[in-house]
């Protein structure tokens, strides 16, 4: 495998490129990254996903594991050991033949599969990615103390957040392997003026009709439950409505059937995965994000520059995308009346709502725009 003169080889290793939070990080710098002469390889342990395709053709390499196809979850206990048998092996031998300068590990599955890999079969520099909060650990005690011990490994460490970044020095690796890289957002997929009309009328939305957005897979920690019992603080004489975009990963029936009881149903509509989600934001008035616990979000980032004001909680990392009282209003996890307080208070408001979105708005071009976490990461990759 010929590689190009003086070009980094960097190798990243993730469960699969499905859409979620990191998948679409990765799918938006990596493209940047290979404009900038690294030559990327991205290999999935479980299968390509959706965002496979658009990767390749920005010119990133992507390989999954022979037989990944049928998916990580079918077979049973058997067939899932035969895939994960079969993705080890792959990634060891692509790592001996490629011989990467780099390789980076994105969320528990590939580091915890990946990096013993690396240390045997490969002399790369190597770096994990840590992009959410470290709680599911307390589910996972044997795999939590895999980890700790393989931070002592890794060349880097990477943080999305403060909050991610302190809890990775508290699991005993070394601060000065530790680094930070918020995520960024691409500015330009929030700026068509004609979107928002277009996007209303897709979803069927009156004109008067105030539409607060939540943009998160249904996952019971995302919080949905929290806010179908916040709607009871929202004026009904007002015509407000609950758009909630995402995968169903188990618990939409239930939170349905939550609506139904609260006598919400016909103001709150599940829209599923959707991939149109610059134009969702576009028609809406209001984000939202009620999570227990959050590495840092893009669906926070990315209401922030679609100009909308954020409700959210004071989880993880949020706090630092969000200025409470400026770009939006933060509550504590957990608490359906102080969520709902304050959806009500935004609801009530046009001018407020529009002063926050703007003040979103300017943050995140100042802060979080997506060229600065892309030459962030290739300074990193450089300095490594």
């Amino acid at each position: 495998m010929a590689r190009r003169a003086a070009a980094i080889r960097i190798l990243i290793v993730i469960g699969a490129l499905d859409v979620g939070g990191a998948e679409s990080h990765l799918a938006q710098v990596l493209p940047r990254l290979a404009r900038d002469g690294f030559e990327i390889s991205v290999h999935t342990l479980t299968g390509r996903g959706a965002l496979a395709d658009p990767l390749a053709a920005a010119g990133v390499r992507v390989l999954a594991p022979p037989g990944s196809a049928a998916g990580a979850k079918a077979g049973g206990f058997l067939g899932r050991g035969a895939r994960a048998l079969r993705a080890g092996l792959a990634l060891a031998r692509f790592m001996r033949e490629w011989k990467p300068d780099i390789v980076h590990f994105f969320l528990p599955e590939s580091y915890l599969v990946g990096a013993p890999l690396a240390l045997a079969f490969s002399g790369a520099k190597r770096a994990m990615s840590r992009r959410s909060l470290n709680d599911y650990q307390a589910k996972h005690p044997l795999l939590a103390r895999i980890e700790r011990a393989l931070h002592g490994r890794m060349h880097a460490l990477l943080g999305n957040s403060a909050a991610v970044v302190a809890q990775l020095v508290a699991e005993g690796a070394d601060p000065a392997r530790v680094r930070l890289i918020h995520n960024g957002i691409d500015l330009a997929r929030f700026a068509d003026p004609s979107a928002r009309a277009r996007a209303r009328a897709g979803l069927g939305l009156a004109p008067e009709a105030i539409a607060i957005l939540c943009v998160a897979n249904l996952i019971p920690y995302k919080g949905h439950a929290d806010l179908v019992d916040a709607l009871a603080q929202l004026p009904r004489d007002l015509p407000w409505t609950l758009l909630c975009a995402g995968r169903d990963d188990g618990i939409g029936e239930a939170l349905r059937a939550r609506a139904a009881a609260a006598g919400q149903s016909a103001r709150v509509a599940f829209l599923g995965a959707r991939a149109d989600v610059p134009d969702l934001l576009a028609a809406a008035d209001i984000g939202v994000l009620a999570s227990h616990e959050e590495g840092f979000p893009n669906a926070v980032l990315e209401a922030m520059a679609a100009r909308l004001p954020v409700v959210a909680t004071r989880a993880g990392g949020i706090p630092e995308a969000v200025v409470d009282g400026t770009t939006g209003l933060l509550v504590d996890p957990r608490d359906p009346p102080a969520l709902g307080a304050a959806l009500a208070r935004l609801v009530g408001d046009a001018d407020l709502r529009r002063a926050m979105g703007a003040a979103g708005r300017a943050r995140i071009e100042a802060e979080f725009a997506l060229d600065s976490c892309a030459a962030a990461y290739a300074r990193f990759y450089r300095t490594l």
